[in-house]
């Protein structure tokens, strides 16, 4: 009787900007992924995504690390913090900038245009944010590129996506455990979106990619305006998985190959305000240091989010611990409208 191979180990992660203090959307959403990841026995990875310096906040990593402590979310290891990270996107880079397309084209080209082109060439933005490039400086001659470059012309870089979708390559499937199979074009849908920007930085969609990469991230649960932005990532990772480059070293024996495979997805449904506006940092919405200022208990701020997950049938107190056994995407799945918060607890 042939043994049973180990099962690999699942990771998941959570994923946020110090861009101010947290406000119980972000709570909401870093309760479900805590609640997955301790639910299947996994491991959870805090990542502070603080790459982008100029929208970073002073103490903003401590602040949510205190409050996620408070509420009772742990996670496994030390932090990780993107701006810590550079070495690791260098070299991801380096290796894309040596690939192509099957049809012979570069899997990276310079892009010139400023952001008014972009405004006014860009289709039209569908509510999640994202704008598709109509790749005009993709149809740039080899010869004219070198020589914008060569005179030192403000550049970002793209990353090139399959053209048409006659492409086997261009549709990206992949399952979600609340809005079910999904299917997203990369060429109609997506376009070739930006990897570094013109001032050097790391853009979101590569930085996040990489890192759930190499970091072997197996289970992602975030909100439900990144499930586009799934799809680029997914093609991304590809790209990450045939450079041959290993891990994080730290990680690479834990992951047991888990990041082969494609991650668990569930995209949860966004909280909005009574306003009608989505829940943000820059509206002040119900955030942690205003909430715990007035006395709020945490497993009150449990309650409320263990309801809008669903998981409880109203909004009472409760520590997260508690929530472990009972936690399933279930009821999101059977209602994946936005939630409505009041503007009080």
């Amino acid at each position: 009787m042939t043994a049973e191979s180990p099962r690999p180990l699942q990771i998941g992660r959570l994923a946020p900007s110090p861009t101010g203090r947290m406000h119980l959307g972000n709570v909401y959403a870093a309760l479900a992924a805590w609640l997955d990841a301790r639910k299947v026995g996994g491991m959870l990875r805090l990542r502070i995504e603080d790459i982008d310096t100029y929208r970073v906040v002073s103490d903003a990593d401590s602040w949510i690390m205190d409050d996620l402590d408070w509420l009772g979310m742990d996670w496994d290891g030390p932090a990780a913090y993107q701006s810590r990270r550079l070495t690791s996107y260098d070299a991801m880079f380096r290796w894309f900038m040596t690939q192509h397309l099957p049809s012979g084209e570069p899997l990276l080209y310079p892009c010139f245009c400023s952001r008014a082109d972009i405004r006014a060439a860009s289709a039209p933005n569908e509510g999640d944010g994202f704008s598709r490039y109509p790749g005009t400086c993709r149809q740039i001659g080899d010869a004219e590129r070198r020589r914008r470059l060569d005179a030192g012309d403000r550049h970002s870089w793209r990353i090139a996506v399959p053209r048409s979708d006659d492409d086997s390559d261009d549709l990206v499937r992949f399952h979600d455990e609340i809005f079910g199979p999904q299917a997203f074009s990369l060429s109609s849908q997506l376009g070739d979106v930006i990897i570094r920007r013109s001032d050097g930085v790391y853009a979101y969609q590569f930085a996040t990619a990489v890192d759930d990469w190499s970091m072997g991230v197996s289970r992602i649960v975030r909100g439900r305006d990144l499930l586009r932005s799934t799809a680029i990532q997914l093609w991304i990772q590809r790209h990450c998985q045939e450079s041959g480059q290993s891990h994080d070293a730290a990680w690479r024996n834990k992951t047991m190959g888990a990041i082969r495979r494609q991650p668990f997805f569930a995209h949860l449904p966004l909280i909005d305000g009574s306003d009608g506006r989505r829940m943000a940092k820059r509206f002040n919405s119900l955030d942690m240091g205003a909430l715990r200022a007035s006395g709020t208990r945490p497993q009150e701020v449990i309650g409320r989010c263990a309801w809008l997950l669903g998981v409880l049938p109203e909004a009472t107190p409760v520590e997260a611990k508690d929530l472990i056994g009972a936690f399933s995407f279930a009821a999101l799945h059977e209602d994946r409208e936005d939630r409505i918060l009041d503007a009080e607890m």
